[in-house]
């Protein structure tokens, strides 16, 4: 026998006994600290095997990369117990989790030396679902291998479905499907693992009615299927925008009776309704989980918030956010900025100003919600208080404490541009361009290219665009279609299409946008068979033509004395089933009236009412012109009075009209009596409006004034 410990080492003995169990749960790296020190100073002496099991449990869960070295006291101390299989599997499980497949292979082959038991089959999967954790695919393979021809136990369902999880993370779906059938043909009955595990990797690759066919294999082999099940098939249903089978397979739960809707499928329901624009279907969903018990958590909250913001119910949504906050929900910012951005889209700049302080002293202010706030106020038109919040978010960054990003300048320069502020703009690009981070995007030199080119600045927005390529960022689809209506705005055609040409070569495919933008530039320019050969071009190639394409044909055409032409267009738009918009039909009603076919002008007009397309002020300004040209001045007066019983304030355009119609009749005093009632209704008249009055009263000469 060992001699007895001296009373001073017995004590010392005790104390580190004791350090050991104080830490093994709080600190346990420390406890392996004072286990090191017992093994060095009591080589004899071993800690109780409930003790070392707390500290294996304690070292597993919070310290994995430590366990080897309470592994290497348990295998080399004289005295250390037996312990089971079980406990073995408290270290390998730990490896596997923590992505230490080599210190659990090392683990495995060491059982009988470190815990005095031999592997079983959980062992085995415990090392297989190490391997395959750590995506080290061969070694998983390998070991399969091995473990289902040469070792002791035989595989079982667990081994397997491992093997099926490893499969779906590679990718191997196929391979994870014939190993199902496998399986099931060598007398192993798959359980719902299985069977989720496959389910969850068809709908990850957009295989739905594949996961179905699972789901209803599963069912029909009378596995049951827990929500978890329901959930993911209707989550990937409703990302799928299949609304009907996931309502189908949401109909199919609530009639099972083994499992009910959770507060997660609830959520899964709402989101999914959110993002395909069902707000109706979203309110009644809510109305349901509430009926039925069932307490949102902030997901919920942020869900139902975010989509009455999308729906434009952004007073629901403040109450919703305010129950939030009564039941206990701490604000959170993705949460806020749904609001946020539902109040700036709303123009309720009040109530976006409160609940930006609220987020400010919360703390919950991000570079997203500096981007929310100040594309509202440019919207909204308040530029000077979406530059000074620009220059606050400037400060942030001094400090580090937030920093823009390139979305945050594309709004900045997107709404400067908006808003006039074009110089404001390059300035801010050209600083953004010096600083050492390249964070412009295509998004705001696109902003600034539209900007320029709107205003005409064509040789400035050339210099832009060179400096955009300098700077690396490639430009998009919305870069060529700002260049090329910017060119034929100001007439440039051959210009325009040289840019055209170098999108398509560049890889940027051209869009309706593009050829509209193009087909216009050239009607204008009356190239009219150019124009007529991107319109084919644009068919060709699967575009539609929309109202802007026909306009532009149709204008082009009438401004040429082809109206026949432009009538054959205007007849094909609605034989084909389409709809034409105010634009199309003023520019139809101005072609008829300029030609001398009054009588056909107010045909269309009429059959404009019936299309329930409304007249404007354009409308009726045509109208009344061509009336008073043709000579029918009672007519060109009722347009008036229907101008007027329809709520139409007449402009001077529309009293310069007149004023011309009558004094052409020599109705000179009528036509005074107009000229008052314009001032009388603030219109101002111009030197046009002078002029029709002054030639009028010397053609009627100084006896009749």
């Amino acid at each position: 026998m060992a001699a007895a410990e001296p009373p001073a080492c017995a004590s010392r003995l005790r104390h580190l006994v004791e350090l050991i169990e104080l830490k093994a749960h709080k600190d346990p790296v420390a406890a392996l600290s004072h286990l090191d020190s017992l093994a060095a100073h009591h080589p004899f002496s071993c800690p109780s095997p409930s003790l070392l099991f707390r500290l294996l449990r304690a070292v597993s869960e919070s310290a994995p990369s430590h366990l080897p070295r309470l592994l290497r006291f348990l295998r080399h101390h004289p005295r250390c117990p037996r312990f089971s299989e079980a406990v073995a599997l408290v270290a390998l499980k730990a490896f596997s989790r923590a992505l230490m497949p080599d210190e659990a292979l090392r683990t495995f082959r060491s059982l009988p030396d470190i815990f005095r038991c031999t592997p079983g089959v959980r062992s085995h999967n415990a090392l297989l679902d190490a391997f395959v954790r750590a995506r080290r695919w061969d070694e998983a393979e390998s070991f399969f291998a091995f473990f289902s021809a040469r070792a002791r136990v035989r595989p079982n369902l667990q081994t397997y479905n491992i093997l099926i999880r490893g499969l779906c993370a590679r990718e191997q779906l196929d391979r994870a499907l014939e190993l199902l059938q496998t399986i099931q043909s060598g007398g192993i009955e798959p359980d719902r693992v299985t069977y989720s595990t496959l389910m969850c990797a068809l709908i990850k690759r957009g295989d739905l009615d594949k996961a179905l066919e699972v789901f209803d294999e599963m069912c029909d082999r009378k596995v049951a299927a827990d929500v978890v099940c329901y959930n993911v098939l209707i989550d990937g249903f409703l990302k799928n925008d299949e609304l009907d089978k996931a309502m189908e397979m949401w109909n199919r739960m609530v009639s099972d009776r083994a499992v009910s809707p959770t507060v997660a499928t609830y959520n899964v329901m709402l989101n999914g309704l959110c993002k395909l624009g069902k707000f109706n279907e979203v309110m009644e969903m809510w109305g349901r989980m509430v009926a039925n018990g069932h307490r949102p958590d902030s997901f919920t909250y942020g869900i139902l918030i975010h989509g009455l913001c999308e729906s434009g119910n952004v007073d629901g949504a403040s109450r919703v956010y305010t129950e939030m906050m009564k039941n206990g929900f701490a604000l959170d910012t993705v949460t806020c900025n749904s609001l946020l951005n539902g109040f700036c889209r709303a123009g309720r700049l009040e109530e976006s100003s409160k609940l930006w302080e609220s987020m400010q002293s919360a703390g919950h202010c991000n570079t997203v919600s500096y981007n929310i706030l100040i594309r509202g106020l440019f919207e909204n038109g308040r530029v000077e208080d979406a530059i000074i919040l620009w220059e606050q978010l400037q400060q942030q960054q001094q400090h580090k404490a937030l920093l823009p990003d390139s979305v945050t300048y594309g709004v900045l320069i997107h709404g400067l541009c908006e808003n006039g502020y074009i110089n404001r703009a390059l300035q801010v690009l050209k600083k953004a361009e010096e600083g050492e981070d390249k964070i412009l995007d295509a998004f705001a030199y696109t902003s600034m290219l539209d900007g320029l080119c709107k205003d005409k600045r064509i040789d400035e927005a050339i210099c832009v665009y060179n400096q955009m390529a300098e700077c690396g960022c490639r430009p998009n689809s919305q870069t060529y279609n700002a260049l090329i209506s910017g060119f034929c705005r100001v007439s440039k055609i051959s210009e325009a299409i040289q840019f055209f040409n170098e999108m398509q070569s560049s890889g940027c495919s051209p869009t309706i946008v593009t050829y509209n933008a193009l087909i216009s530039g050239l009607c204008k320019a009356e190239r009219f068979f150019e124009a007529s050969v991107f319109t084919r071009e644009m068919m060709e190639k699967g575009f539609k033509p929309d109202t802007i394409t026909y306009s532009s044909l149709i204008d082009g055409l009438c401004r040429d004395k082809k109206l026949d032409a432009a009538l054959d267009i205007w007849n094909r738009v609605f034989d084909m089933g389409d709809g034409a918009d105010v634009i199309m039909h003023n520019i139809i009603i101005h072609g008829l009236c300029s030609a001398g076919k009054v009588e056909e002008a107010l045909r269309v007009h009429s059959e404009m009412k019936r299309r329930n397309c409304t007249p404007t002020l354009v409308t009726h300004n045509t109208l009344m012109d061509g009336l008073y040209e043709s000579g029918d001045c009672e007519k060109a007066s009722a347009v008036w009075v229907e101008m007027l019983e329809a709520g139409l304030k007449p402009d001077i355009i529309s009293y310069n009209i007149a004023l011309k119609g009558l004094c052409s009749y020599n109705r000179t005093s009528e036509a005074v009596q107009l000229l008052d009632d314009a001032l009388s209704h603030g219109i101002i008249p111009t030197t046009i409006t002078w002029s029709i009055l002054v030639r009028a009263v010397m053609k009627e000469g100084p006896a009749q004034t």
